[in-house]
């Protein structure tokens, strides 16, 4: 009787396991999706607090994306020192060491880099966070026109549908932006160049990523490095260090902390992004940043005490619904070219090939 309760027991447990191990991958899984949505969020509403606030009245967008990346090229280097007295597991930094090769070899990269989030925090200084995600929402239109230009690569049609409900819903959300009144045609410029840019970072940072061996982390490095060089001469062109000379809070330590922070979540967008992945999959990734878009636009419309129409709703919904229309597609596109090869070896071992 002891012996089959204890074969009982040891039958329980080894039931138990499977289930214990499921939800604590799934409770994993969603906890790096609440960082990642934490993480983003508020590195937007920060930046929004910092370009166009009433209370700070900062005109210098360029200034805050110079220290952003001066921040991120701090904390590599730092954890860099660090990793061999507290290592980060598999996430541990390579030694980074100022390489002048390197920089010439990504700068066509970093040039790219600094368009897509000086525009990024342009449109965003110009446009409101509610309407930020439709702003900047035509970088899966670039995506596929830049394939087909720069690598001759054909779309499907459903992906092409796709494209053609985000276009939709972007035209849509400009009239309805126009309809009241809080529409800024230069916002919505900088939104498409934010898009443009995104869509060819995406493209360099393949090619430049042999460059330093295919670390991701040093690309991070020194593609920030690269920026904060490249910002100084901007900084002076656009007249920024008189505006900052002016500034009636440069002493004021909750404005340098607010800033520190934004530098911060920068940096930790890159970490979290590439642990969402890593825990789920590119295309889970890409839904999951549909779906926080769609939490972002709710949050800033409570948060700002605004008021939209039904159509201007619709505009959102269909920019996020042909984004994750184009996203499901392309997985299953994916998907389908993984599985061919395998169907083809299983059909040669068949015949006797």
């Amino acid at each position: 009787m002891a012996l089959s309760g204890a074969l009982l027991t040891g039958s329980e447990e080894e039931s138990k396991e499977p289930k214990q191990s499921f939800f604590l991958k799934a409770f994993k899984i969603f906890l790096v999706v609440a960082l990642y949505w934490f993480t983003s969020i508020t590195m937007v509403f920060l930046n929004k607090y910092l370009l166009d606030s009433p209370s700070l009245k900062l005109n210098a967008p360029l200034f805050v994306t110079f220290y952003q990346c001066l921040v991120t090229v701090l904390l590599c280097k730092g954890l860099s020192l660090l990793s061999p007295v507290w290592p980060m597991g598999n996430s541990t930094l390579p030694s980074l060491r100022f390489d002048p090769k390197v920089l010439r070899s990504i700068l066509p990269l970093s040039l790219v880099f600094i368009g897509m989030i000086t525009f990024n925090n342009l449109c965003l200084k110009y446009l409101g966070v509610a309407f930020y995600t439709v702003g900047r929402c035509l970088s899966t239109v670039f995506n596929v026109l830049l394939s087909y230009v720069l690598l001759k690569q054909t779309t499907s049609l459903y992906a092409l549908l796709a494209c053609g409900v985000i276009l939709g819903g972007f035209w849509l959300g400009i009239d309805q932006e126009d309809a009241e009144g809080t529409l800024s045609w230069l916002g919505i410029g900088f939104g498409v160049l934010a898009s443009l840019c995104v869509s060819l970072n995406a493209i360099y940072t393949k090619k430049v990523l042999p460059v330093v061996d295919d670390s991701v982390w040093r690309l991070t490095y020194y593609n920030n490095l690269n920026a904060c060089f490249l910002f100084l001469p901007l900084l002076l062109l656009f007249g920024e260090p008189s505006t900052l000379y002016h500034f009636d809070k440069l002493a004021d330590v909750y404005f340098w902390g607010m800033m520190t922070l934004s530098g911060f979540m920068g940096f930790a967008i890159g970490y979290v992004t590439g642990l969402q992945i890593k825990v789920t999959s590119p295309l889970t990734h890409n839904i999951s940043g549909t779906a926080k878009a769609c939490a972002q636009t709710v949050l800033a419309v409570f948060h700002y005490e605004e008021t939209k129409s039904f159509l201007w709703w619709t505009s959102n919904m269909m920019v996020l619904g042909g984004s994750f229309f184009y996203t499901w597609v392309k997985g299953l596109e994916m998907k389908k070219a993984q599985d061919e090869p395998s169907v083809k070896s299983v059909s040669k071992s068949d015949s006797g090939v």
